[in-house]
């Protein structure tokens, strides 16, 4: 019985790290598309884009985990909380990976965005119990 509510409990987290992630992507990929249209090579455009690219693809996380916990009927649903994980989340992965080369920075926004997301479900499932 036990164990049948804890794989019920991990397949929901699992469902909405994977839908948090795509919709990250999404965004990732608008804003990547911004700014290779913009082409900003040595202008004073280029580093307002770089600094755009982790709230907005935390904005993708923030909202598929909400529309995620939408779909699931979950009582605890607050907008402004998934996005403030998932902000401190893409921001330390694209500080930490942005030495070794600027457009690695998704890896660490995706690696860090993701795991702050999880953290952010556990924690939530503690203060359940």
């Amino acid at each position: 019985m036990l164990l049948a509510i804890l794989r019920e409990i991990i397949a929901k987290i699992v469902l909405r790290v994977i839908f948090a992630t795509l919709l990250a992507g999404v965004f990732y990929s608008f804003w990547m598309g911004i700014f290779l249209l913009a082409r900003p090579e040595n202008s004073l455009l280029e580093p307002l884009l770089w600094l755009l690219a982790p709230p907005i693809t935390a904005l993708g996380f923030a909202l598929g985990l909400f529309l995620a916990k939408r779909l699931q009927k979950e009582e605890n649903n607050r907008f402004s909380d998934a996005y403030v994980w998932a902000l401190v989340g893409c921001l330390l992965g694209a500080g930490i990976v942005f030495w070794f080369g600027p457009m690695l920075i998704v890896f660490g926004m995706f690696l860090a965005g993701g795991l702050s997301i999880v953290i952010k479900e556990i924690k939530i499932l503690r203060r359940r119990d």
